[in-house]
């Protein structure tokens, strides 16, 4: 049985973080992304405690951490890692941000550098979300975009539909069973609908192209991408981020969902990186 620590880190006024321990060692902190919880991350939690020091955090106004009305960009999201990194000095760290996450991972090096990093992970998504080419590599037509948060991030039930048709469509590949379905989106709600539609839209309009290309450049650097838009990924990796690795897998759950194969890569990397 994992033992797992679990505490609360202040972060600006008022906003105070869930985050959770388990094993020591190097330091692999896990973020997850749009609406989701440290929760995701169990079957990761429960490899690498084995070996690291696993950190993983409820992003403000996710799962179990403070939900407010200010903050709710992915800016603000860096920050935040800094003061959680800070209060648990932690150096010499895997950084792995999954969707949604990589962005605080990259907002957290452009603006506090490069000092407790040794390496980071960024798991299914694009440096810049948004793209009028189509031989780059974002998150889906312009038009798409506009429609999910137009017609579905207005209310509860709008929220509770998107993200259930996401996780059947885009995130795991097998037919879930409803349980755990329910579950997933359950984690998803914890987010307010109004809140949800603030860091969707924030997501959507960042641009961290500068920050891939440094952050791979200064670090060794894992990009996992999910097999549906593999060939589009790849070559935009290959072309933006030459030095950075890069592996496929399942769904943009795959951590999850193939959590055995997915892990073994993140360990081949972790060892690979640390004789570097």
């Amino acid at each position: 049985m994992t033992v797992i620590n679990e505490k609360y880190i202040k972060t600006d006024a008022g906003v105070e973080l869930f985050v959770q321990e388990a094993g020591s060692g190097d330091p692999l902190v896990l973020i997850p992304g749009f609406t989701f919880t440290t929760e995701v991350f169990e079957k990761q939690v429960d490899y690498f405690s084995k070996t690291n020091r696993v950190i993983v955090l409820d992003p403000r106004s996710h799962g179990r951490s403070t939900v407010v009305l200010h903050g709710n960009d992915y800016v603000t999201h860096g920050a935040d890692l800094h003061a959680v990194l800070e209060a648990l000095e932690v150096t010499n760290a895997v950084i792995a941000g999954w969707s949604f996450g990589c962005l605080t991972a990259w907002e957290y090096v452009k603006q506090f550098g490069y000092d407790r990093v040794k390496s980071m992970i960024f798991v299914d998504m694009p440096p810049k979300s948004l793209s009028a080419d189509p031989q780059d590599w974002s998150e889906g037509p312009l038009d798409d975009i506009a429609g999910i948060y137009n017609a579905f991030l207005r209310d509860s039930s709008g929220q509770r539909d998107f993200i259930s048709g996401y996780i059947t469509q885009v995130m795991v590949q097998r037919k879930l069973e409803e349980k755990d379905l329910t579950w997933l989106v359950e984690q998803s709600l914890k987010t307010p609908y109004y809140i949800a539609g603030n860091l969707f839209a924030s997501g959507m309009f960042s641009d961290c192209r500068e920050e891939a290309e440094k952050a791979a450049r200064q670090v060794p650097t894992l990009n996992v991408v999910a097999e549906h838009w593999a060939e589009t990924a790849v070559k935009y990796i290959n072309r933006l981020t030459p030095e950075a690795k890069v592996e496929i897998l399942g769904g943009h759950m795959m951590f999850w969902e193939h959590s055995e194969k997915f892990n073994r890569i993140v360990e081949h990397f972790i060892k690979e990186s640390g004789k570097n």
